[in-house]
């Protein structure tokens, strides 16, 4: 009996209707019409082999065959029972050419490079029924029962000629052999005797023989697009990184784990490797529990797949992807590589995050619209990755078109905040500025130290990154300020000035959330703090800073140490700070001179005189309705008050003249005046007038 091996479909003469001319599709180039030829040499197979079996069957005709054992099949079986061939028996392993461009099983046997002839055949034997029903009566009658359908490993192993016994034949059919470790064959019935268990092929396996290429059920809502590739970064190391790791593509599959510096940047990297490399990608979200089909997916159509942002207790999953030798996975998460998450280490590798940003990836997401303003200065202070800054450009032209206006830099400022989503709101404040620089009065030195934190922000991938004045001690590209003076005199407000002129949202740390009198519960709070705003576009400010950032002591008891512990991590972690953070102290001999030395800036705000105290007045004036003439000259002469205290006596002004219905007058600003010096409890002048 001759092994059943169909490893190409049966060719069409040159001059067959059918033929296939140069140019033109060939009759096999559809995968329905391979997988049809094949079984059409199956059916043959199968029909031969029912024909020997009712040859000298007495039990060939009874209608009832199959559903109880008669006497005479008894007596037939004993009659033809064989002792089987020879134990040593080598599996025929021929093959019969070059398989046709719509093989889509030669082509998955290729791209696994495991699956044998006997593999293949078995495969073939195990779906027909699923494609074509005549197989269902005839497969019962050689399984010898009417209610068995499908392929058996007993029925599959007689069609292609390999004896039952075969240690090597009975292996092929193991969980840990290719056939089921990969996915593509289900041996079911395990309560049953092992050559009568059915053999079923997963449908999506079948789909794709026949030309589906709609993936696999079991990851819908878990597969999501790839971000378009970003343009080249222009920095040597970044591009060359992406040279390298696509040309290892080319060199078969590749297991690697990229440990991205931002969420994100990772993600975006391997978009511009794959693109590079001319490789699809499937992309997947969650997929803990459905690894074999995803694997399954990727072996199918030939794409690599890739993982980003790992579960909180990764090992598991990583463990399945690292097994799969066969295929492309590529795994990015900002953690860097556990060897205890795998026997099998990937290749691990640090994304490059220049990347992942910058001006020239703004550009390719908004094109033309972002001519009408300067885009990289717009950009600048954000770091978003990924797909962040596409999902960020779709953003703010929706935010343009609903507004019906042309595209602006405020559009893009507002749809790159919100993509920097964060986690800071549980330990901080937030405030969206609605603040500028005119509403800063200052002396010109600290007005001018404010621009430069500024442009310390804005530049700092340049100057900390590119020409790498950051390299070495493991220091970090933040950007850290201190603005110490008395209250009132306008330290918060600079820093939503700050903010709102980088387009980011100001964090104010909540103390009471940070400090904890159990002994590293605080650095654990801080850790959380800073780690959340390394990850977000944002600015961080610590208000009353000394309560956190205060001087180191001399160790006298227990409460020293740890308190100069707490100073100590404080220390270190502000050396990595890779984000945008500000302290404010009124008191400014308070802070551990270790920590200044670690500040870009100070910036000391003075008491205002008499010139910048007119200027307060009048700019709060300026917002509210009052009598014409209203001069405020000897309020900011008389009453020494902060920025915040004028603030505070406008609106108490402001209130007087809503209860009566009217505008603010001389006298509501006077009243106003007098209140701050009663809360701060100081002598009130001019109690009989101005």
């Amino acid at each position: 009996m001759n092994a059943f091996y169909a490893e190409t479909p049966p060719a069409a003469a040159p001059d067959a209707p059918g033929a296939p001319v140069s140019g033109t599709p060939g009759p096999y180039d559809d995968p329905a019409r391979v997988l049809l030829a094949r079984l059409t040499v199956l059916r043959e197979r199968v029909t031969a082999l029912v024909e020997h079996r009712s040859t000298d069957d007495p039990t060939a005709d009874d209608p009832l065959r199959g559903l109880y054992l008669s006497d005479e099949a008894v007596q037939h079986l004993l009659r033809t029972w064989q002792s089987g061939d020879d134990p040593g028996a080598a599996l025929p392993v021929s093959v019969d050419g070059p398989a046709g461009p719509g093989d889509r099983l030669a082509r998955l046997a290729g791209r696994t490079g495991q699956l044998t002839e006997l593999d293949r055949a078995v495969l073939l034997m195990a779906l027909a029924p699923d494609v074509d029903r005549t197989f269902e009566p005839l497969y019962g009658y050689l399984n010898n029962d009417v209610s068995r359908r499908r392929a058996t490993v007993d029925l599959a192993l007689e069609l292609c000629g390999v004896p039952a016994h075969l240690a090597a034949a009975r292996s092929r059919f193991h969980a840990s052999a290719p056939l089921r470790a990969l996915g593509l064959l289900e041996v079911e019935e395990p309560e049953r005797p092992f050559l009568t268990r059915s053999l079923r092929v997963p449908d999506r396996l079948i789909g794709h023989l026949l030309g589906d290429d709609t993936p696999d059920a079991a990851l819908l809502g878990l597969l999501v697009p790839m971000p378009d590739p970003l343009p080249a970064s222009g920095a040597g190391d970044a591009d060359g990184f992406v040279r390298r790791l696509a040309a290892r593509l080319h060199d078969g599959p590749l297991t690697a784990y990229l440990r991205e510096p931002r969420e994100g940047d990772g993600l975006a990297v391997l978009a511009s490797v794959l693109d590079a490399a001319k490789t699809d990608a499937l992309r997947c979200t969650g997929p803990e529990d459905h690894v074999p089909e995803l694997l399954r997916e990727a072996r199918l159509s030939g794409r690599a797949v890739v993982v980003s942002g790992l579960p909180e207790k990764p090992g598991p999953l990583v463990r399945q992807l690292t097994a799969a030798t066969d295929v492309t996975v590529l795994m990015t998460d900002p953690r860097p590589y556990d060897p205890q998450w795998s026997p099998a280490d990937p290749l691990v590798l640090d994304a490059p995050g220049r990347l992942a940003g910058g001006a020239a990836a703004w550009r390719a997401a908004l094109g033309a619209e972002a001519d009408g303003f300067d885009l990289a200065s717009a950009v600048a202070p954000y770091r978003l990755g990924g797909d962040r800054i596409q999902r960020a450009a779709h953003g703010a032209r929706s935010l343009a078109a609903f507004e019906g206006t042309p595209l602006t830099a405020d559009h893009v400022r507002l749809a790159a905040r919100r993509q920097s989503a964060s986690g800071l709101e549980s330990h901080a404040r937030r405030i969206r500025p609605d603040v500028d620089w005119t509403d800063l009065v200052l002396p010109d030195k600290p007005l001018t130290q404010l621009r430069e934190l500024a442009l310390r922000a804005r530049h700092r991938d340049q100057v900390l990154g590119e020409w790498r004045l950051s390299a070495g001690g493991g220091r970090g590209r933040g950007v850290l300020g201190l603005f110490a003076g008395e209250s009132g005199t306008g330290k918060t407000l600079s820093a939503e000035v700050v903010a709102a002129d980088l387009g980011l949202d100001l964090y104010v740390v909540q103390l009471s959330s940070v400090v904890d009198k159990y002994v590293g519960e605080t650095e654990k709070n801080l850790e959380r703090i800073f780690t959340e705003a390394d990850r977000t576009d944002a600015v961080l400010l610590f208000d009353e800073a000394d309560a956190v950032f205060g001087k180191r002591s001399e160790v006298k008891d227990a409460h020293d140490k740890y308190a100069n512990m707490e100073s100590a991590y404080l220390l270190q972690r502000l050396e990595s700070f890779n984000g945008i953070a500000l302290l404010t102290t009124n008191l400014r001999a308070n802070i551990d001179e270790a920590f200044t030395r670690r500040l870009d800036l100070v910036v000391d705000f003075p008491f205002p005189d008499a010139g910048q105290r007119l200027a307060l007045w009048r700019h709060g004036l300026s917002h509210v309705p009052s009598v014409e003439g209203i001069d405020p000259e000897p309020l900011a002469r008389n009453f020494e008050l902060a920025g915040g205290s004028i603030r505070s006596a406008v609106v108490t002004a402001a209130y007087l003249a809503a209860g009566r219905g009217g505008t603010v007058t001389a006298d509501d600003l006077l009243e106003g005046a007098r209140r701050e010096y009663r809360k701060a409890g100081r002598l009130v002048p001019g109690e009989g007038g101005w």
